[in-house]
C-alpha cells in the first residue's frame, strides 16, 4: 500500500516538475536573414561593396552581412543556429559557410572589399600566398558558425511537374524536399556573437540565380539562481574559406600547415574545435578520395581522423536536379507468383548519392571537438597535415576547407 501511495503522489508532482524545469528557462529568437538571395551578379552587385535594404554585399552577391545586436546574458545560455535554403534556380551542389567576424579584428573582409585596408602579409615560405587565412597584424580569421553544402536544386526544382527532375525521382523518395534546413547547437560560440556583431553567409554560387537563405539565432537562459554563464575566450586558428580577396587553398598537397598561438594563464577547459570539408568534383580529385586529416599541437598528435560521409543517399530527397547514371546489377526479388528469382536490372545512381570528403550534397558539417586538459599557459603550435592531398591542376580545383579555433574558460 505505502509503494502505491508513493507512485501517486510521484505521478501528480511529476507534471509539476516539469512545469517549474521549463520555467527556469527562456528563449530568445533572432531572425538574422529572411529569404536573402545569395547569387553571383556582377551587374547588380559590382565589385567592392553594394548595400541593399540594410544588409551588406560582398563578392559580386556571394556574400551577404548583416549588423546584429545580441543582448548580453548573465546566466548560462545555450546558442542553436538554425539555416533554411531554397535553390532560387541554381541547379549545382557549392559550398556554404555562415560566419562571424570577431569584433577585435581591426581589419575586416568589409575593408578588402572596400579596398580601404589588405590582408597581413604572412610567411611565404610557410604559408604560400595564402593571405588572411591566419592571425596577423589588426586581423584575426573569420570564425565559422556552420559549415554546409548545397543541394542539388531543392525547391526551385522540387514540383512534381518540373521538366528537368521529374523523371529523376527514384522511386523510393515520394516527393522531393522543398527546402533544407540545418541547425547546430554554438553555445560555445556566445562570446563572438554578445553586443553587436557582423553575421554573413558565404556560398560558393557562379549563377544569377543562387539561393535564398534564412538565418536564425535562438538564445536560451537558465533562470535559475547561481546558474552564472561561465567566461568563455574564442581564440581564431585558421579558416581557409575563400571569402574575399582569397585563392583555392591547396597548399596541404605540398606541405603541412602550422598555426602558432598563446594559452594565457588561468585559462581552462580547453578545447580545439576543427572543421574540414575536401573539394575537388573530379574523378581521382580531393572531393571523392577518404583522407586522413592529422593535427599536432607542439609536436604531439591530438587528432588522427578520416573526414569521410558514406551516407550522401540518404540525402536522395533534396536533390531533384543531380545527374543520375545507369548501372547494370544482377537483382535478387521476389516474383509475382512469391519466388524468390534474380535477374539483370538497370539501376539508378545519382551523382548526389556519391561518399565524399566529410560532407553530402544537402549536409552540414558538424566540428570535431578535441579536449585539451593538459595544455600548459604559454606559446604553442598547431600543425595541421592532410598528406594525401592534391594540388590544382588547370581546371581540377584540388582543396581542403579548414578553419579551428580555440575556446577556454577564463
Amino acid at each position: 500500500m505505502r509503494k502505491l501511495l508513493t507512485i501517486v503522489v510521484l505521478l501528480l508532482l511529476f507534471p509539476l516538475a516539469f512545469y517549474a524545469l521549463n520555467r527556469t528557462k527562456k528563449t530568445v529568437h533572432l531572425p538574422v536573414f529572411q529569404q536573402t538571395p545569395i547569387l553571383f551578379n556582377p551587374a547588380d552587385y559590382p565589385d567592392g561593396l553594394v548595400e541593399k535594404e540594410g544588409l551588406i554585399y560582398l563578392g559580386n552577391g556571394r556574400i551577404v552581412l548583416k549588423k546584429v545586436r545580441v543582448p548580453q546574458f548573465k546566466n548560462y545560455t545555450e546558442v542553436e543556429i538554425a539555416v533554411t535554403l531554397v535553390s532560387n534556380g541554381d541547379p549545382w551542389d557549392k559550398s556554404g559557410s555562415c560566419f562571424v567576424i570577431p569584433k577585435s579584428s581591426k581589419i575586416t573582409m568589409i575593408d578588402i572589399a572596400r579596398n580601404s585596408a589588405a590582408y597581413p602579409q604572412q610567411d611565404t615560405v610557410k604559408h604560400e600566398s595564402l593571405i588572411g587565412i591566419l592571425q596577423g597584424k589588426d586581423y584575426l580569421p573569420t570564425v565559422e558558425l556552420m559549415r554546409f553544402m548545397t543541394p542539388f536544386g531543392v525547391g526551385h526544382f522540387s514540383r512534381n511537374d518540373d521538366p528537368v527532375s521529374v523523371k529523376r525521382r527514384p522511386v523510393y523518395v515520394d516527393g522531393w524536399a522543398e527546402n533544407v534546413i540545418w541547425k547546430q547547437e554554438i553555445s560555445d560560440l556566445l562570446p563572438l556573437l554578445e553586443d553587436e556583431a557582423y553575421i554573413g553567409v558565404y556560398i560558393d554560387t557562379w549563377t544569377k540565380e543562387g539561393y535564398r537563405i534564412d538565418v536564425q539565432l535562438s538564445f536560451t537562459e537558465s533562470n535559475l539562481r547561481g546558474d552564472k554563464k561561465p567566461h568563455l575566450h574564442v581564440e581564431p586558428l585558421i579558416n581557409t574559406n575563400y571569402y574575399v580577396g582569397q585563392r583555392h587553398p591547396d597548399i596541404f598537397s605540398r606541405r603541412d600547415v602550422e598555426i602558432p598561438f598563446i594559452i594565457p594563464e588561468k585559462a581552462k577547459n580547453i578545447r580545439l574545435k576543427y572543421i574540414a570539408t575536401g573539394h575537388g568534383g573530379h574523378s581521382g580529385g580531393d572531393e571523392f578520395r577518404p583522407q586522413r586529416n592529422i593535427l599536432k599541437i607542439d609536436g604531439s598528435e591530438v587528432l588522427n581522423f578520416l573526414p569521410w560521409r558514406t551516407d550522401c543517399a540518404s540525402f536522395r530527397r533534396f536533390n531533384p536536379t543531380s545527374g543520375v547514371w545507369l548501372q547494370k546489377r544482377t537483382m535478387a526479388y521476389i516474383s509475382n507468383e512469391g519466388k524468390r528469382a534474380e535477374k539483370e536490372i538497370e539501376e539508378p545512381l545519382a551523382s548526389s548519392d556519391l561518399s565524399r570528403s566529410n560532407w553530402c550534397p544537402g549536409s552540414d558539417v558538424s566540428p570535431i571537438e578535441v579536449e585539451l586538459p593538459n595544455l600548459s599557459a604559454g606559446s604553442h603550435s598547431l600543425t595541421i597535415s592532410i598528406p594525401e592531398a592534391r594540388p590544382i591542376e588547370e581546371n581540377k580545383l584540388n582543396h581542403w576547407l579548414v578553419s579551428a579555433y580555440l575556446v577556454w574558460e577564463e
